[in-house]
């Protein structure tokens, strides 16, 4: 004990109030709540840093109550290797209308599978398996392939590989445009240009003074908002989420969740990466459990609990 005071910045609230011996809650600029920690609990911590209480739309099961069944088989996954052996005959499918959740631990492979699937990082070349979209075999070079066929991958890491910061929100959607293609014309219009950013800014709730801010100068939350929409304006046949809340505050979980939901119910095959088990529990309709490079294990969300899960990640 050396007297020396701390301050801890953080959104990981159970970290927060185990931890601390005061906790000060920030709101908009200003101080919304400050007090011992022992005054506090999760919900109270919630409520006061989003001004409503979340404590049963952050972690739940989607509004339909059940698993969603099954509808046609999108993508169908075989014996898929990577390079350097991160990714070793793994074998999964994907279906429309449902969230795929996908658990792992570090290095055990989830994040490769998906970026070998979207084309960022190469496959073994004779022993790599087989990728097949809608009963066609896949093979990406390069991203933008993927893409133009209609697979999406929302990046774990924005800050790396989502955006251009000094860019403005308008410039990174356009981006998404270019990406897929889609730009009709080899002059860009300006005034298009931020009438899409309007209309995604608006669909995906990011908060901003304008379009013309740059990604530097938004919130995590917001930064992640556009980040997804730059790959929603790609109109995607496939949506790959790699930690989707990663780094946002509960306010914007909630509403990534009630997006992703929302997605699965329009019929899109939605997967979602996640280290966090009680988003992976409450969010997904099938779980798969990758270790070493496989996928070793699927769960309904009826049979899978953390224990369950966890004993399959690390055994």
């Amino acid at each position: 004990m050396r007297g020396v005071s701390i301050i801890f910045i953080s959104h990981a609230l159970e970290e927060a109030l185990e931890i601390s011996d005061r906790i000060t809650v920030m709101r908009d600029g200003e101080v919304v709540a400050s007090d011992v920690t022992s005054a506090f609990d999760r919900d109270k911590i919630v409520r006061a840093m989003v001004g409503r209480s979340l404590s049963k739309a952050l972690y739940r099961k989607h509004s339909s109550g059940a698993a969603r069944p099954p509808r046609e088989k999108v993508l169908s996954v075989q014996n898929l290797s990577g390079l350097g052996n991160v990714v070793r005959n793994t074998s999964f499918t994907v279906y429309a209308g449902q969230i795929t959740g996908m658990f792992g631990l570090v290095g055990s492979g989830r994040t490769e599978t998906a970026k070998i699937i979207a084309g960022i990082i190469k496959r073994n070349f004779f022993n790599g398996g087989e990728v097949r979209l809608r009963n066609r075999r896949i093979r990406y070079r390069v991203p933008r392939s993927a893409v133009k066929d209609g697979i999406v991958y929302v990046t774990e890491d924005r800050k790396a590989e989502g955006f251009f910061e000094t860019m403005s929100i308008a410039e990174n959607l356009h981006m998404g445009v270019l990406a897929a293609g889609l730009e009709r014309s080899a002059v860009v219009s300006m005034a298009e240009m931020k009438e899409l950013a309007a209309e995604w800014t608006k669909k995906l709730g990011v908060r901003t003074i304008d379009s013309n801010a740059r990604m530097i100068e938004l919130s995590g939350g917001n930064q992640q908002r556009v980040v997804i929409a730059k790959s929603l304006i790609q109109k995607p046949q496939v949506v790959i989420f790699d930690e989707p809340t990663r780094g946002v505050d509960v306010g914007a979980i909630a509403e990534i969740h009630e997006l992703i939901n929302r997605l699965a119910d329009e019929g899109l095959p939605v997967v979602v990466i996640s280290s966090y088990l009680p988003e992976i529990l409450n969010i997904s309709d099938r779980i798969l459990v990758c270790r070493a490079g496989r996928v070793v294990e699927e769960f309904s969300p009826e049979e899978a609990t953390e224990e369950k899960i966890m004993f399959a990640a690390v055994h």
